[in-house]
């Protein structure tokens, strides 16, 4: 019988992918290229499609609408995880991943707002303080990302250092995100830290036959770098707004790419408790 699930059929379209022929040379690195291309748009499914929700809805939404537009994104985001578990494009482990983002960035959220660091303009009913549900999701995102693309690319590492340095790394990170607004910001010295823990690391990665490698601390920029402009795409699209957005919209500031860089070590280590580290001897 045909299984008719969504992994099923990307499995088939991958494998599909994987198997054509290519003479090497520039036509085979082209084709590789555009297969990782592929594999980084499937992976990041849930925040593509959550982006596209924010502008569609900034561009569209009717203003007198019963349900609120910030309602309806939450709605939205979590029909879309339904759907995703359903037609197994998400295991259940994953969709703990993002249980665990979702708690988190929430967290963040509500101190975040209260502290002034930005806000969200609209009003919802689906709100926990000044903080609506459909931010957890947001980071939920980054959650959903990094474990989808961690299977799809089958990521082994070499000179990776002790989980447990990692973690301490990833707590004091969190911990400086709130107290730097009582506390001196000790951001430098978490950045000296993570060159140090993560400076001799390498992740590989397979896009198509042969399995590739890039200094673990790059990848961690790389998408800390999509992330921000994820982000000015999300104020543009009014979900949320900096206090230098108030009176019209602007970039987000170059200086929120160095927090979207520390948070990607914290997105990074928690999912690696979840998947667990592999020697890049073990990748297939």
């Amino acid at each position: 019988m045909n299984d008719p699930t969504g992994a099923t059929r990307f499995a088939r379209i991958r494998a599909h992918l994987e198997s054509v022929r290519v003479a090497a040379g520039p036509r085979a690195w082209t084709y590789e290229f555009l297969l990782f291309g592929f594999k980084q748009g499937w992976a990041c499914l849930f925040g593509g499609l959550m982006l596209a929700l924010l502008l569609a809805t900034h561009l569209f939404y009717p203003a007198g609408a019963p349900l609120h537009r910030y309602d309806f994104l939450t709605l939205s985001a979590v029909t879309i995880q339904i759907a995703m578990l359903a037609l197994r494009l998400e295991s259940p482990r994953e969709a703990l991943v993002i249980c665990a983002f979702h708690l988190i960035g929430t967290i963040m959220e509500l101190f975040k707002t209260h502290a002034g660091s930005w806000i969200y303009p609209e009003a919802s009913l689906l709100h926990i303080g000044a903080v609506p549900l459909f931010s957890g999701f947001m980071y939920a995102a980054v959650g959903s990302y990094i474990a989808r693309v961690w299977r799809i690319f089958d990521f082994g590492f070499s000179r990776y250092p002790p989980v447990w340095a990692t973690v301490l790394l990833a707590s004091a990170i969190y911990v400086n995100f709130f107290a730097h607004h009582w506390l001196p910001d000790v951001r430098i010295a978490l950045f000296a830290a993570a060159i140090l823990l993560f400076g001799r690391s390498w992740i590989w990665f397979t896009p198509w036959r042969e399995p590739r490698r890039m200094p673990l601390l790059l990848g961690f920029f790389l998408v800390a770098l999509f992330i921000w402009l994820a982000e000015n795409i999300g104020t543009f699209a009014n979900a949320w707004t900096y206090p230098s957005q108030r009176h019209g919209w602007e970039m987000v500031s170059l200086m929120k790419l160095g927090a979207w860089y520390l948070l990607m070590i914290i997105s990074f280590v928690l999912v690696s408790l979840i998947h667990g580290i592999r020697r890049a001897d073990q990748i297939r």
